[in-house]
This record gives structure tokens, C-alpha cells and sequence, in this order.
């Protein structure tokens, strides 16, 4: 049987495994990776487990998890359902090339902030040369 997780899929159980390393928790990313899977994936992988439990299949995977690698946890999950006759396929190059792509417009934005502050810096100082201007005119006309 062959799986496929969509480009939305793949990128909430990253974004989980970031927030479960940062955390050090794994609930959230199991219960992630649970959703992941629809209905139908869920119960054909549970026919083939010899548990026949998903959940608790999860939380092996992730107790033999490092905890620090994201793309670890996707070889893992390959590794471990391929274990039991499904080939699960997701882009994880496309993945990664979307977080460096969100990751750059994130500093384009943090950029934008710092000329924003700028451009108000700059603003007062044409303010005092204004200033500076009149006065030098009330001088001479004295």
C-alpha cells in the first residue's frame, strides 16, 4: 500500500517536531502525525500493526526518536511503516525549500520594520532642520 502526505500535511508535522524539540513534548506531534493520515490510511495501517493500535505505533516511533531531527522523524516513519508493507511518500525536498523560502520572508519583514524606523528617524530630523532654518531668518531679520 502506498500513502501520500500533501505538502500541508508534511509541513505541520514539521512545524510540531520544531515546537516538540523546542519543548521537549511530543504529545502535540503525535496527536499531529495522527491527523496527518486520513480515516482510511489510519485503519488499513492498523490492520497491518500487530498491535493494531496506530496511537500507541506513534508513540514508539517517537520514544525511538533523537528528538532533535526533524528529517530523522520522516526517515523513521518511512522506515517503520515500510516495515509493515506500506510506502509512505511525501516531498521533502519541496519542504525544506518552503521553510528557507518562509524563513527569508520573515527577514524581508523584519527588515521592512527596521527602514520603517528609519524613515520615522529620518522624519524628525527634517523636522529640526526646519527649525533650524527659521530661526536662522528671525536672526537676520533682526
Amino acid at each position: 500500500m502506498e500513502i501520500y502526505l500533501d505538502k500541508r500535511a508534511v509541513k505541520q508535522i514539521r512545524v510540531s517536531a520544531a515546537d516538540a524539540i523546542e519543548e521537549g513534548d511530543t504529545e502535540t506531534l503525535r496527536e499531529d502525525l495522527l491527523e496527518a493520515f486520513t480515516e482510511e490510511q489510519v485503519e488499513e495501517i492498523e490492520r497491518r500493526l500487530d498491535n493494531g493500535d496506530f496511537f500507541e505505533f506513534l508513540t514508539d516511533m517517537l520514544d525511538e526518536w533523537s528528538g532533535d531531527d526533524i528529517d530523522e522523524l520522516f526517515e523513521l516513519l518511512d522506515t517503520q511503516l515500510g516495515d509493515v508493507g506500506i510506502d509512505v511518500k511525501f516531498d521533502k525536498k519541496g519542504s525544506s525549500e518552503e521553510e528557507e523560502e518562509e524563513e527569508e520572508d520573515e527577514k524581508d519583514e523584519d527588515e521592512d520594520v527596521d527602514y520603517e524606523d528609519e524613515d520615522e528617524d529620518l522624519d524628525e530630523d527634517d523636522d529640526d532642520e526646519d527649525g533650524d532654518e527659521e530661526e536662522e531668518e528671525e536672526d537676520d531679520e533682526d
